[in-house]
């Protein structure tokens, strides 16, 4: 299971836009994103670089912090 840090959300609105744009990169499974950790969690069904996974966070408005 991997999990991400995820800058910049601030309601329920922000948790789908950014689930969605986790849900769009092929790999990615079980997403649940969590507004008060500010943390994304999924499986990894195959190898999914961590940049791919920024850049859908960044273009989701969102910004993923290490």
């Amino acid at each position: 299971m991997g999990s991400v840090k995820i800058k910049g959300m601030s309601c329920n609105h922000c948790v789908m836009a950014a689930t969605k744009a986790l849900k769009e990169i092929e790999g990615l499974e079980d997403i649940a994103v969590n507004l008060e950790k500010a943390e994304a969690t999924f499986t990894e069904t195959r190898p999914v670089d961590l940049n791919q996974i920024k850049e859908k966070i960044k273009k989701a408005g969102y910004e993923v912090v290490a």
